[in-house]
């Protein structure tokens, strides 16, 4: 039996874009899989350039 590995949605509080962990962001060098707390702090947004401290888990 596989074991289920639960990736999370973090949702940019000013903007609305989604970082999902399973996807990744493969054209900013970031591999799927990626977990938010692993993406380098000084990372920004890619819509509208705010910290990762903008970013929260979302909840679906």
């Amino acid at each position: 039996m596989s074991e289920i590995i639960e990736y999370k949605s973090w949702i940019c509080l000013i903007c609305g874009w989604i970082y999902n962990e399973e996807t990744g962001l493969p054209d900013e060098g970031i591999a799927a899989g990626t977990r938010f707390a692993d993406i380098p702090e000084n990372w920004r947004c890619p819509l509208c350039d705010v910290s990762k401290a903008e970013f929260a888990a979302a909840e679906f």
